[in-house]
């Protein structure tokens, strides 16, 4: 189950698939998407993490090739990763940082 990273962490969420589902319907989906899986498991520091890779990786797909996308996926990793760095603490911080970097 799962992306398997080059690092050998597993992602344990549909995250990913979920946003290229949303890309396919626009900036609305994309925020909708967004907005219910924050939403959803924002007491879950794992899923957290994920979501921020998500995000970050969906910027970086359209950097330089669709604009309003790359901003909209932009503004949604600063705000998941502010979100992070501003209410987990301790082991799950660490595990946010360590995953992210």
């Amino acid at each position: 189950m799962g992306i398997l990273l080059e690092n050998g962490y597993r992602m344990q969420t549909t995250f990913y698939e979920d946003f290229c589902i949303a890309d396919a319907f626009g900036i609305e989906a994309i925020k909708d998407t967004y907005k219910n899986a924050f939403n959803s498991w924002k007491w879950n520091y794992i899923y957290m993490t994920e979501l921020s890779m998500v995000l970050n990786w969906k910027m970086f797909q359209y950097y330089e090739t669709n604009n309003f996308v790359y901003d909209t996926y932009r503004m949604l990793y600063e705000e998941i990763d502010s979100w992070c760095m501003d209410n987990l603490k301790g082991a799950e911080l660490t595990f946010y940082i360590k995953t992210t970097d």
